[in-house]
């Protein structure tokens, strides 16, 4: 009895990480990239934040949703960020065997907290251009804060389940963790029991999450499309180009005009996005992949939170303008 019970605690106080790479030269062009990508992750997502907080033109729904994004994908991006920059320049990568379960656990919470704002900003933006007489009166102050209130919830919900799923199991050795950082999977690889029933129900949380939000995103801009078949030109791309920039940031926690064409390119990154999401968490841990998992968590990791800011700044007349009042 007390030999089974030994073999049921985890005797694992720390995880050494393989990283990036084993290269040196390639770990030091990676530790300039990352850092030059993590300060223009911080530096853009905090000038969004400020902006919106300061101005008193940027006070629509949009904004606040905004807002709420820029400071998910500073968190987000702060979870895995300093820690790789900082395992480029040493030899030995580890992490605490707590510190390995708050990554996880920071890194599920924040990333589908972002998943559900996104959703949410989708049925925003169908609201505002589907029932423009109605919009002040269905998504008003409250709504907004009820729904980013359930974006933080479902968001701790999800990870609790993970991050349980994957402390109940004895880690009995080896320590090395073949990613960059503490994710689901390359956990999974290190304990000492069966894992399918815990990997099938990992994939199967992830996958109702990420499934159910893709076909909310995707009937939101059918409806969308389809509202616009009623108006005029005029109206058709004036209200195309305030869900252009949106599909975009889904794209990177998922016609006869111009604007149609926009729109129809960004709609196929979306794809390409919550396409890489899926394929990282819904799926058996038995299929896993460092070397793709390395790839894929870096696309939707570290490009998402980069190019949110050049995507909201640069392609928002009324953002701009803000800014530039500010400044």
């Amino acid at each position: 009895m007390q030999k089974e019970s030994r073999a049921n605690k985890p005797n694992v106080t720390e995880f050494i990480l393989h990283g990036l790479t084993q290269d040196k030269t390639v770990a030091k062009v990676f530790f300039s990239l990352f850092l030059l990508f993590y300060a223009t992750i911080i530096l853009g997502n905090l000038l969004i934040i400020i902006t919106i907080k300061t101005s008193g033109q940027l006070n629509s729904p949009m904004y606040f949703f905004l807002s709420y994004l820029s400071f998910l994908d500073i968190s987000y991006s702060t979870v895995t960020a300093p820690k790789l920059i900082y395992d480029l320049l040493v030899e030995k990568k580890t992490i605490s065997f707590a510190g390995c379960i708050a990554q996880l656990f920071a890194g599920h919470f924040f990333g589908c907290a972002e998943i559900f704002l996104l959703t949410v900003m989708a049925y925003d933006r169908c609201i505002a251009i589907c029932k423009p007489l109605h919009y002040t009166n269905i998504v008003n102050k409250h709504v907004c804060a009820w729904l980013v209130a359930a974006s933080w919830v479902g968001g701790f919900v999800h990870s609790m389940v993970q991050t349980l799923l994957v402390v109940q199991l004895p880690l009995c050795g080896p320590n090395e963790i073949d990613h960059y950082f503490c994710d689901v999977h390359p956990l999974l690889k290190l304990a000492c029991t069966d894992t399918y029933i815990v990997g099938v129900t990992v994939a199967a949380n992830s996958g109702v999450i990420s499934l159910s939000c893709f076909v909310v995103l995707v009937v939101s801009y059918a409806v969308i499309l389809v509202s616009l078949r009623t108006r005029s030109s005029e109206g058709r791309l004036k209200a195309l180009y305030t869900c252009t920039s949106h599909i975009t940031v889904v794209v990177l926690f998922f016609g006869r005009h111009k604007a149609f064409s926009t729109c129809g390119s960004h709609l196929t990154v979306v794809c390409l996005f919550y396409g890489t999401t899926i394929c990282t968490y819904v799926r058996p841990s038995s299929t896993y992949s460092p070397h793709q998992d390395r790839i894929v968590s870096m696309l939707y990791g570290t490009l998402t939170p980069l190019l949110n800011p050049i995507i909201y700044t640069l392609r928002n007349k009324e953002f701009v303008t803000s800014l530039t009042l500010a400044i």
